[in-house]
């Protein structure tokens, strides 16, 4: 998520970024309309799932670049943390059973303060660490445990529920590899192409202001949604 740091913006990475929003915001109104207006749409695979999973992704690379920018990871990540748990606690007091336990916010927000760690690594032990933290998935899913508080690293336990979770493994892998692009291509921190689109490109704008969009965007799809259905009813 983009916090608008002091750096020179390179406007690559907020393109992308905006590509990600659209990509979540399309997600999130067919999610709405499947969960709250029971329209027949299968969001659990196939290309609306694969929509959601494309621009996580994509967040959490970018997300991944622009902290090795930035000097102020510290506070970055624990007002990420932060606006995590708020999400958590209003979607327990208005959309009871929807729980949004350690979601993308919680999850960029734990990266960054862990970036530390791992930024003075060059970028080949960085996809090297990255791909052994995506693969391992695979074989810690079939351990057991009897809690949830292993959930940020990936053991959620039996009774674990989240419709947003987004855990270390195997997430903090395209993260790593944020940071090795960085190292590979962005050591001058300026952009790698030298045209820029128009002043007024949708896709920046929307990069540039990808935390404001992500925090408002579903209530407003909600209200949006709510007075569709309202307002079409027969009286």
């Amino acid at each position: 998520m983009s916090l608008n740091n002091s750096y020179n913006r390179i406007w690559e990475i907020d393109f992308i970024r905006g590509i990600a929003i659209i990509l979540m915001i399309i997600f999130h109104l067919l999610y709405d309309l499947a969960v709250f207006y029971n329209f027949p749409i299968n969001i659990q695979t196939g290309i609306i799932y694969y929509t959601g999973k494309i621009a996580a992704s994509l967040f959490i690379v970018v997300a991944g670049v622009s902290c090795s920018f930035s000097k102020n990871n510290l506070k970055r990540g624990t007002l990420l943390i932060s606006l995590g748990m708020l999400i958590y606690l209003l979607t327990a007091v208005f959309v009871p059973g929807s729980n949004i336990i350690f979601g993308i916010l919680q999850f960029l927000g734990l990266s960054m303060l862990l970036s530390p760690l791992v930024n003075r690594l060059d970028p080949c032990p960085l996809f090297v660490i990255g791909s052994i933290i995506i693969i391992s998935k695979v074989y810690i899913s079939d351990l057991t445990i009897g809690n949830s508080w292993f959930c940020p690293v990936g053991l959620p336990g039996p009774q674990f529920s989240s419709i947003d979770y987004y855990p270390l493994i195997p997430w903090f892998g395209p993260f790593l590899y944020g940071i090795a692009i960085n190292k590979l291509f962005y050591r001058e921190k300026h952009s790698l192409f030298k045209f820029s689109p128009p002043q007024k490109n949708l896709f920046c704008f929307l990069g540039q202001h990808s935390l404001l969009i992500y925090l408002v965007h579903q209530p407003v799809l909600l209200l949006i949604l709510f007075l569709i259905y309202t307002l079409g009813k027969p009286v």
